[in-house]
């Protein structure tokens, strides 16, 4: 709340440029969902920037939307394959609780109960938390990406109990969006990204607030 205070209209704006390029990528036809989630997770990136600009006293900008795109080519490809792992759980989930293809410009089917809808999206979320820094390490520390990934596991291992009531309420506020048929589902990247960076800097013990 801290980090989200000195900028809460920027802090949504992020947010909603973010759904709506997700929305706006699965309408290409048989290559959306694909594009969607290589693009996306650049995009949210924007949220890891402002909440770094934040911290230092700054205040976050709508052109933080696009500076990931400015990152080295294997700090890309590390956000992405890290966004692709969680994918690819609530993929097998989506195909296994409800027989829906995630990768069909359709997406979940409009029947789905949501109770099914919130399996998905938790073992979505369980899948990313042991690679929930592998963003911060490479773009705030310009982390190699194996070195990231290593250093991701090992925070999860250290830290698996709170880690995991961390993706509870993480799954309480995604329930939230879902039940108020989306319109709560502002809150939900701030929230998520400004508390995975305060958890990033306490868990590696990372003093002052990255340049970037």
């Amino acid at each position: 709340m801290r980090l989200f205070k000195r900028g809460p209209w920027t802090w949504a704006a992020l947010a909603v440029i973010t759904i709506l390029a997700e929305f706006a990528l699965r309408l290409v036809p048989n290559l959306g969902p694909l594009l969607s989630e290589i693009v996306v997770p650049l995009v949210a990136c924007g949220l890891i920037y402002a909440a770094a600009a934040a911290d230092r006293g700054a205040t976050p900008a709508l052109h933080h939307v696009t500076k990931a795109f400015g990152a080295p080519a294997a700090a890309l490809v590390a956000i992405v394959a890290a966004s692709l792992v969680t994918f690819a759980a609530q993929s097998l989930a989506a195909w296994w609780i409800a027989d829906a293809n995630l990768l069909d410009s359709a997406g979940m089917p409009e029947d789905m109960r949501l109770s099914s809808l919130i399996g998905i999206y938790a073992i979505g979320i369980l899948a990313s938390l042991p690679v929930m820094f592998v963003p911060l390490h490479v773009l705030l520390e310009q982390v190699p990406p194996g070195a990231a990934f290593a250093a991701s596991w090992q925070a999860f291992v250290l830290n698996t109990l709170p880690l995991l009531a961390y993706a509870a309420a993480s799954l309480v506020l995604l329930a939230f969006g879902l039940a108020t048929m989306g319109s709560g589902a502002r809150a939900r990247p701030p929230a998520v990204v400004a508390s995975s960076y305060a958890a990033w800097k306490d868990i590696f013990g990372i003093r002052d607030a990255p340049v970037a």
